[in-house]
């Protein structure tokens, strides 16, 4: 006979681990890693947008602090897709392209839409801005418990929740006070541009651990203030060794996004539950680490001045807007997508 406690737990817990059929781990789950190649075909033009919106994300990601594409992996239900076609893109070229394909796509549209208009608005409205995406962030959230809501809550894995919690809130606070500012792109040396790479390495972890932060990373260190100026024809043309700058993050790039996804997937299919304590940390702190950022830290200050009403009041609006907005898709992807993948 069952007892009460089990039975309750199985039956109000369908998106966690041990709820996952063989089926479902067909899908791209833990399993599915242990067991063989996860189904990286698109169903149809829905679960190709998907894609594309959650590249949309990940090139976001690069220029709104807190802003995280991996969270977004989670609530379609792509995150072991990705981290396996990410993994084996050079092994199993093909398959991996064709999934990554649309993700690509909308990365570079997110990237440049961030780079031309949302960073406009944050200089405009900043936090109106960071109101928005901090309560779609939020209100996304619950996306991400649902991996840990039927796991056991042992003493361990909450340390790892709280660890996970104040890693980005310990970059965040580092990008506000450690910094030395921001930095030049010129005259560099033969070991300035292997801290690019690095920088490139570790910027591709931020993309693919949910909760964690390229900008604030990148603040921290003193250089996304000046990669984000050097956009632009005029510094080309004075400056053109800023290419091979661009080229030596590109390589620490894309090695990361190769090497640490393969690691990732293989973390996740031995110990997918203390992970994803980790994970949940991490993504609650992304959001708190939206309101102590460098960028919106220089806001409060100008307000010592006088309060932007306008910019306060609406940033508030739309974050609880976000939050609604964000967990009713979160409830409305559980309904639709009865398997994890």
């Amino acid at each position: 006979m069952r007892r009460k406690g089990e039975t309750d737990g199985r039956s109000s817990a369908a998106p966690a681990a041990e709820q996952r059929d063989p089926a479902q781990a067909g899908e791209g789950g833990a399993q599915a890693a242990q067991h063989g190649e996860p189904d990286l075909k698109y169903a149809n033009g829905r679960a190709v947008a998907k894609g594309g919106v959650l590249g949309f994300f990940i090139g976001l990601a690069v220029i709104v602090p807190g802003v995280s594409g991996s969270t977004v992996a989670i609530i379609f239900r792509l995150y072991d897709k990705l981290l396996y076609a990410l993994g084996n893109i050079l092994k199993k070229f093909k398959i991996c392209a064709r999934f990554l394909l649309p993700i690509a796509i909308g990365l570079v549209i997110g990237f440049v839409l961030g780079f031309l208009a949302i960073q406009r608005l944050i200089d405009l409205c900043p936090f109106t801005v960071i109101g928005l995406f901090a309560g779609l962030m939020l209100g996304a959230f619950p996306a991400v418990t649902d991996e840990v809501r039927a796991e056991k809550k042992t003493a361990p894995r909450i340390l790892l929740f709280f660890a996970g919690l104040l890693i980005p809130i310990a970059i965040a606070l580092c990008s506000l006070f450690l910094s030395e500012g921001a930095r030049t792109l010129e005259g560099l040396n033969v070991g300035h541009y292997l801290l690019f790479l690095v920088l490139g390495y570790v910027v591709a972890i931020t993309q693919i651990v949910p909760g964690l932060s390229a900008t604030a990373l990148l603040m921290a260190f003193g250089y996304f203030t000046p990669l984000v100026q050097s956009v632009h024809l005029s510094y080309w043309r004075e400056n053109p060794a800023v290419f091979l700058v661009y080229l030596c993050f590109a390589a620490g790039f894309l090695l990361g996004l190769v090497s640490f996804s393969k690691l990732l997937t293989l973390i996740l299919a031995r110990c997918r539950a203390a992970a994803f304590f980790v994970i949940t940390g991490l993504s609650l702190g992304s959001i708190v680490t939206m309101f102590i950022n460098p960028d919106i830290v220089a806001v409060y200050q100008s307000w010592a001045g006088g309060v932007n009403v306008v910019d306060l009041v609406l940033g508030l609006v739309l974050f609880a807007a976000g939050v609604v907005a964000a967990y009713l898709f979160v409830r409305y992807e559980r309904r639709h997508t009865p398997h994890r993948s």
